[in-house]
């Protein structure tokens, strides 16, 4: 099979046997794409350090036969080497890659999951005063590109704009009539606070909120329930990502 040519964001890699390494590249061409970098655990390897996480890169890979393709090639655009230095932006830029990883499919195409991660992974390396909230607005995109962007101004359900209660099973924000046994109150700030941040650029979500610490909290925790409802699996990111968030 003849090489193929390919830009794409690192999102994670494991130990292949002595010197190898499987690495997952969410690329805008091909969609993710898992290969082997041979010998890249050697200290004499080609690659070096620019297969690592959260590094936008160039790449030539041949297509395997099986599951993987074979990485010969690596150079860096940009290393987003800032958010591998600072805990906070390291917590924040992770959930990111782990919630990408999560949606994403082998080889099928999705040029706006790439762009918004591209997006989500700049705003970081800028160094914003509030990195979980970056996350947090880049969560909620990632929902809507999936198709299951949360109800916050109107009933999940039946479109009444009287929501006092929040179902991740109905979609988000419910009315009374309309609420399930499991329906949690919700306040009106708390559905402003997630509603300004779906809408907000990732470049300026990062600003500090003017929101006092209870509704960032119940805000936050609202949210990463919902994406592990939708996404039918545990973040193991979340809790570094709470621990390090304002």
């Amino acid at each position: 099979m003849p090489p193929y040519k390919e830009q794409g964001i690192v999102l994670r890699s494991i130990k292949l046997g002595e010197a190898d390494k499987i690495v997952s590249i969410l690329t805008q061409g091909s969609g993710k794409v898992r290969g082997v970098a041979k010998g890249i655990r050697k200290t004499t390897s080609r690659f070096g350090g620019r297969l690592e996480p959260f590094t936008h890169v160039n790449l030539m890979l041949y297509r395997g036969r099986g599951a993987l393709d074979t990485i010969t090639q690596a150079e860096i655009i940009a290393p987003h080497r800032n958010i591998r230095d600072d805990l906070s932006l390291f917590a924040a830029g992770e959930t990111m890659l782990e919630a990408v990883d999560k949606v994403s499919e082998e080889h099928e195409r999705n040029v706006r999951l790439a762009l918004l991660l591209l997006s989500g992974l700049r705003a970081l390396d800028a160094k914003p005063a509030d990195p979980a909230a970056v996350t947090e607005s880049f969560l909620l995109k990632l929902l809507s590109l999936s198709g299951f962007h949360p109800a916050l101004t109107a009933c999940a359900v039946c479109g009444s704009p009287d929501v006092r209660l929040w179902s991740a099973g109905l979609g988000g924000a419910v009315c009374p009539a309309c609420a399930d046994h499991d329906a949690a109150a919700v306040s009106p700030d708390v559905l402003a606070l997630l509603a300004h941040l779906a809408t907000a650029e990732l470049s300026h979500a990062g600003l500090v909120l003017e929101v006092d610490e209870r509704t960032r909290r119940r805000s936050r925790s609202l949210l990463f329930g919902f994406v592990e409802y939708h996404l039918e699996r545990r973040m193991k990111s979340v809790p570094m990502l709470v621990r390090t968030a304002l």
